[in-house]
């Protein structure tokens, strides 16, 4: 069954994985978590890709662009702390 969301709240998940680009983005860069443990950081970037794959999958997007989820699931992918 198809998710049934408001305009508001596909914002919200919009802005969510806005978060989990950064995220990703950051710990790649080592600005981000910078206190975490090896093993922490790739927890981290390992979940948060697996939350942007199961995100980007839903089928209420409609003109969003998917270009830097896209591109943080690659890197977060291809990550190795």
């Amino acid at each position: 069954m198809a998710d049934v969301k408001t305009k508001e709240e596909i914002a919200q998940d919009y802005i969510a994985m806005g978060h989990s680009v950064a995220l990703i983005n950051g710990i790649i860069a080592g600005t981000e978590r910078t206190l975490y443990t090896t093993d922490e950081k790739q927890d981290t970037v390992d979940r948060n890709v697996e939350h942007l794959e199961l995100m980007k999958a839903k089928d209420y997007w409609t003109s969003e662009s998917m270009t830097a989820v896209t591109s943080a699931i690659a890197a977060g992918k291809g990550y190795t702390a």
